[in-house]
């Protein structure tokens, strides 16, 4: 009797390693698609804010609109049809939306030092990579906390369309503050999340695409985190 209690502990435990073992491979691939698309973006803005043709056209005309709109439409597409969407398809369209972000972001080297603008860079890798963590070993539920995390986002964008209009620099302020709590809980969410979406027996197509939507969630949070931290702490021109 005991050697087979034995045997049967042995096999749990072989179990486990073999789906943290998995976890661990499906997490790093979420994060190296997050990194690939920050780079990404980084790139595609430099390369824009450096060329007065490219800024006057994608800033300075009516095409700003569409620079504008469509990494939202992009992000929209992303979300619903993902898994319509062969997994070939889907990395095709997560990289096309990372260059989206990038002609929209271009601005910012040119309203913010690049001294700042690397610096915040950092600070915002840092408090995401802290939060990120969190939301991946803690033992606490998380779920709690998603419907007021949504609902102070939805505030974020109602408030940040309303200032387009108000200009309002206490607006902006505000919108900053809260925007920089509700990032950093939905970077420790999202992750928890991610990590729950996991399942050992998902085939490589299945894997890959929740993989996409996993770092498609938390390139967002970096993102926003980023600029919201950006309006706060970066030294203009």
């Amino acid at each position: 009797m005991s050697l087979q209690k034995s045997s049967v502990r042995q096999k749990a435990v072989g179990y486990s390693t073999d789906i943290d073992l998995g976890l661990r491979k499906f997490m790093l691939q979420v994060y190296n698609y997050m990194t690939l698309a920050l780079i990404l973006t980084g790139v595609v803005a430099f390369g824009v804010s450096t060329s007065q043709t490219l800024v006057s056209a994608l800033y300075a005309s009516p095409l700003k609109w569409v620079v504008m709109l469509a990494p939202l439409g992009i992000v929209f597409f992303l979300s619903f049809r993902i898994h319509a969407l062969s997994l070939t398809a889907a990395q095709t369209t997560f990289w096309i939306y990372a260059g989206a972000v990038g002609l929209s972001l271009g601005y910012i080297f040119l309203i913010y030092t690049g001294a700042s603008v690397a610096r915040v860079f950092f600070i915002t890798a840092a408090t995401f990579g802290a939060t990120s963590l969190y939301g991946y070993t803690t033992q606490r539920d998380l779920s709690s906390f998603g419907s007021f995390l949504f609902m102070g986002l939805i505030g974020i964008i109602i408030a940040s369309l309303v200032n387009l209009f108000l200009k309002s620099n206490a607006l902006t302020f505000a919108i900053s503050i809260i925007g920089v709590l509700v990032f950093v809980g939905l970077t420790a969410y999202d992750t928890q999340n991610i990590r729950q979406a996991y399942m050992e027996h998902d085939d490589q197509e299945t894997s890959g695409k929740k993989a996409i939507f996993g770092a498609l969630q938390l390139y967002l949070d970096f993102i926003n985190l980023f600029v919201m931290l950006l309006r706060l702490l970066g030294d203009r021109r």
